[in-house]
Formats: C-alpha cells, sequence, structure tokens
C-alpha cells in the first residue's frame, strides 16, 4: 500500500533545479525574418552603386561611354571610341607621365591591392594576430575605409572598433607586416577611431645615395643630409637643438656626420657658423680638420674645448639676458656645433676620473642651456646604456643606426619607438647609412638614409672651403 503525500510538503522533480544550483540566463536566438535580410542586401547593392561613379569616377566614365557607343553605333562605334582612347591615354602617359601614373596607374594598383591583398586577408591576419574583438558570441573587425597608393607604399586608412586604441595596432606592427606580406607596417593617428597602416611594396633605401650637392645658401633649420623612406629629402635640423647619432661600428655614423658638415660649408665659408671637432680615435674628422674652427683629439685638449665652448655660451647668453630670446646667425655671434665623435670615449672610457667628470659637465650644460644662444652639439656614440651615456634624455633629436639589441632601440628614440616600427636592431648590416630618426616633437620614427661622402669628397671639401687649423691647445 503506498503512502500519500501530505498536504503542503515539498515536491521533488527531476526538472526543477537543485537549490544550490544557480540560475543560467542565455542569449535568446531570435531569427531574422527573410524579407529583413533581402531588404538588407537591397539596400547595400543600391549603396554600392549610388557610390560607384563617386569612388571610382574614371572607371565608371569609361563604362558609361562604351555603353553609350555600343547603343547607339554598333560594334564600329564602340572599336572608334576605345581607339580614340588608347591615343589619348598614350599621349596623356607620354607627355605628362606623372600625371597619368598618379590619376591612373597608383588608382588602378590601389583597387587591386584592395580587393585581393588586403580585404582577402583581412579576417584571418587580424584575428591570428589578436585584433579581433569578440562581444557576446560575435566578432568584430576594424573596416577598411580606403586603400590608396603611392610610388612606394600602400595607406590603409581604416575605422577602429569602439573600444579598442592604436596602441593595440603599434604593439602588432610586425604581425601584420608579416601579415600582408610588406617589409614593415607603421601606425599613423588620423583622429579618433581613424588610423591608417602604412605598408611599403619595397624597400627605397636599399641604393646607397652619393654625396648630395652643396646648397648655395644653407637653412641650418633643414639640412639635407639624405633621404628618406618615402622618396622625400632627409632634412636634418641642428640649429636650435642637439642631435644624438647611436649606432654600432660600422653602420654609417660617419655617413651621418659628414653629410651634415657638408650641408653646411656655405655657412662655415662665410663665417655665420662654425664647428668645433673633438675626435678621439683621430680617424674620422682628422681627414677634414682643416674644416674645423677648433680641433682636439686628446682627453685635456677635449675637456678644454668644451669648457671653452660652455665659457663662450654663457658669455653670449648674459649679452643676451633682457635683449632677444632667440640666436640669429652672423659673423659676430656665429652658429657653433660642438662636434663629439665617440663621446663615450669622454663620459666612460677615460682613465682619468676628473676628465670625465668635467666632459660630462661641459656637455650637459651646452646641452641644456646653448640651443637659445646657438650652440649646438652633434654626438655619436655606440653603446647607449646609461652607465656609458646618461645625457641622452638632453638631446631632443635622436638618430639609431643599426643597434645590438632590441631593448636599445627605446633607449635611443624613446619608449615605444620599437613599438612604432623603429626596428633599428634589425637593420641590414649591408646598408650603412640606413636608420630610425625621432625629431622633437613626433612620437613616429622615421626610417632614412645618410649620403656617403667618401674620402676624395671630403678631400674636395677640404680644399675648396679649408679654413685652417686650430687646435684646443692654442686657443686656450
Amino acid at each position: 500500500m503506498m503512502r500519500q503525500p501530505k498536504v503542503g510538503a515539498a515536491q521533488s522533480s527531476p526538472t526543477l533545479p537543485t537549490p544550490a544550483q544557480g540560475v543560467r540566463w542565455t542569449t535568446p536566438i531570435v531569427e531574422t525574418p527573410g524579407i529583413v535580410v533581402l531588404a538588407s542586401w537591397v539596400w547595400r547593392l543600391v549603396r554600392f552603386l549610388v557610390t560607384l561613379p563617386f569612388r571610382f569616377p574614371v572607371m565608371v566614365a569609361c563604362l558609361a561611354a562604351s555603353a553609350g557607343a555600343w547603343w547607339w553605333l554598333d560594334w564600329p562605334g564602340l572599336a572608334c571610341l576605345r581607339g580614340v582612347a588608347a591615343v589619348v591615354s598614350l599621349i596623356w602617359w607620354r607627355t605628362w607621365p606623372d600625371s597619368y601614373r598618379a590619376c591612373v596607374t597608383l588608382r588602378l594598383l590601389a583597387w587591386w591591392r584592395h580587393l585581393f591583398v588586403y580585404k582577402r586577408h583581412w579576417q584571418p591576419v587580424l584575428v591570428i594576430s589578436g585584433l579581433a574583438e569578440s562581444y557576446q558570441e560575435r566578432r568584430y573587425l576594424p573596416r577598411i575605409r580606403r586603400v590608396s597608393c603611392n610610388a612606394w607604399a600602400d595607406y590603409v586608412r581604416i575605422s577602429l572598433v569602439a573600444g579598442t586604441s592604436p596602441v593595440d595596432f603599434e604593439h602588432r606592427v610586425a604581425e601584420l607586416a608579416h601579415g600582408f606580406a610588406a617589409p614593415s607596417c607603421r601606425v599613423v593617428v588620423n583622429g579618433p577611431r581613424d588610423i591608417t597602416l602604412e605598408f611599403p611594396r619595397r624597400d627605397t633605401l636599399a641604393e646607397p645615395l652619393d654625396a648630395l650637392p652643396v646648397p648655395d645658401a644653407p637653412d641650418l633649420d633643414a639640412l639635407p643630409v639624405g633621404q628618406r623612406e618615402d622618396g622625400s629629402p632627409w632634412l636634418l635640423r641642428l640649429h636650435g637643438t642637439h642631435v644624438l647619432v647611436v649606432g654600432v661600428t660600422g653602420v654609417g655614423k660617419g655617413s651621418v656626420i659628414w653629410s651634415t658638415i657638408r650641408a653646411m660649408l656655405p655657412a662655415l665659408a662665410d663665417g655665420t657658423a662654425q664647428v668645433w671637432a673633438i675626435d678621439p680615435k683621430r680617424m674620422e674628422l682628422a681627414y677634414g680638420r682643416d674644416l674645423f674652427a677648433q680641433y682636439a683629439d686628446e682627453g685635456e685638449s677635449a675637456v678644454a674645448l668644451l669648457e671653452r665652448a660652455v665659457a663662450d655660451m654663457q658669455e653670449r647668453a648674459q649679452r643676451y639676458a633682457g635683449k632677444q630670446r632667440s640666436h640669429v646667425p652672423t659673423t659676430d655671434d656665429p652658429f657653433i656645433v660642438v662636434l663629439l665623435d665617440e663621446v663615450a670615449f669622454l663620459t666612460a672610457y677615460h682613465p682619468d676620473r676628473d676628465v670625465r667628470r668635467r666632459a660630462e659637465n661641459a656637455i650637459a650644460t651646452l646641452t641644456s642651456q646653448g640651443r637659445s644662444v646657438g650652440f649646438s652639439v652633434l654626438a655619436a656614440l655606440q653603446d647607449p646604456r646609461k652607465e656609458v651615456m646618461n645625457l641622452r634624455n638632453l638631446f631632443p633629436d635622436k638618430v639609431a643606426l643599426r643597434l645590438d639589441e632590441a631593448s636599445q632601440v627605446d633607449m635611443v628614440l624613446g619608449e615605444g619607438a620599437r613599438e612604432r616600427g623603429a626596428e633599428a636592431h634589425l637593420i641590414d648590416p649591408t646598408l650603412p647609412g640606413v636608420a630610425y630618426v625621432r625629431m622633437e616633437g613626433s612620437p613616429a620614427p622615421v626610417r632614412v638614409r645618410a649620403a656617403y661622402v667618401s674620402d676624395k669628397g671630403i678631400t674636395a671639401m677640404v680644399n675648396s672651403y679649408g679654413m685652417g687649423f686650430s687646435s684646443a691647445d692654442e686657443v686656450a
């Protein structure tokens, strides 16, 4: 005989959750009506057709003209139209090649690479590199807005997913470059949720550069010393700043130094600029010592030269106090470049501690006070570690040639430079003079190559512009 349960007693059911089990909420599955999907497709098609003439005006005009010629004149009209178009295109190409390349060739190349390179591989590259975002079991990708090309690179402008930042892409430049088979990748921020990815198609700096022509009227704020990756001139600023050049031995520091001196030659000749050189190795700068107003190659004489520069700087600052705030190069107050080759000899390697201390104090004073009164320090260094050179932050502009370690890139160019594409430790050893440059006020490093000035070229410079040699001991 079965016992009946008592009224009000707790009933257990296999379908109900136990008291210890939490409630699990799941996203309801809602099927989109077919009419909505169809309307979405129709809207996309209409939007594509309406915007097509604005996106590709030349292609739409050609197709419209071809269709009209076929409709009204049949195949003879179409053949005549194609023949006239071919002749006009040939004349345009031969007469105005730059315009033809910008309006036709590069636009077709941009369309091809947009469709078959970036759009085709966009999702797998971003997903694998960790740049795709997920929310409520849906995947969100940045949208390609436009692809444009110039002679050397592709520019992919994209809209970021809400909640992401350009830093996410800066941390993945290596993955993006390999994913799209490019030599490198650089991120340019255009505005909120708007960035451009720059993908070079080839290395424009693979061929060495001969010495540049001597300018007739040098601009000390923009001295031509080489070429940038985009093909434009590399203009190095000296007046009003200090420059630190870092790289292992044999990577082309001399190219940067001698190209800078070559660009200043007319100013050296007319007396509005001077170079005070320190050459501990006695090999690099000694070859053109007659170009320098002062020259030193030993520890004591080098420190004497630096301390004289500090004294002249302070005397000039005393005269300028309350009268002017910026320096204008004249023969009475020339712009003075203190050129230090292998500065670590004076700051770390010299056996005399007193010489090291005096040299470091003088360099610190020049770099911290000399910009506004017409004194600039151009220093070259092999080892950027702090125990070798702890004054790196006093140089606003920095040039990083090939380095030994990845960590040294941020030491030279500042924190985050390697994430922005400055792979100075990966520069090919067969490319001397190739470097990454980071200027004051610009966080984005730029890849450049300095022109090569041969020994014969230096001799010609000395014969044409040499001013005679005076040692630091003579002027002390």
